[in-house]
């Protein structure tokens, strides 16, 4: 279903790689490509995000493209498309315009899928858009 753009992604410069031993807690914002091999606990905006299979995301997840092998607890927002492929494991709702679901993967929540893909994100003003930081009482 998505074979061009997907291989475009895994082709993609990745700017950000979480290495299978590393930790990080926050959230992560690229204008480029974001891979997880490691454990983030906090969210992603991206342009591309790939969780790798000993990857674990737990928080949401919003890009352009994503694909996951390995394992997300939050939502995952994906503009142009999502891969969940066969050891993939989402816990939490899906928006996107188109899914693939592999044979063998794990899916618990909801999913919306819109055809306007204007309804699903505009990843330009979440990448854009920094949070204002918490007043101090």
């Amino acid at each position: 279903m998505f074979s061009g753009k997907m291989k475009d992604l895994e082709t993609a410069k990745m700017e950000t790689i979480i290495g299978p031993d590393s930790v990080f807690q926050g959230t992560i914002k690229s204008k480029g490509f974001v891979r997880v091999d490691g454990r983030v606990e906090g969210g992603i905006s991206a342009e591309g995000v790939i969780i790798g299979e000993q990857g674990h995301v737990q928080g949401d997840v919003t890009a352009k493209s994503v694909v996951v092998a390995g394992k997300v607890t939050g939502n995952v927002t994906a503009a142009t498309g999502l891969e969940l492929q066969a050891k993939g494991q989402i816990v939490g709702d899906l928006h996107a315009a188109q899914i693939s679901i592999a044979e063998g993967a794990l899916f618990e929540g909801n999913c919306i899928m819109a055809a306007d893909k204007n309804k699903i994100i505009d990843i330009d003003q979440v990448l854009a858009s920094s949070p204002k930081p918490a007043a101090k009482n």
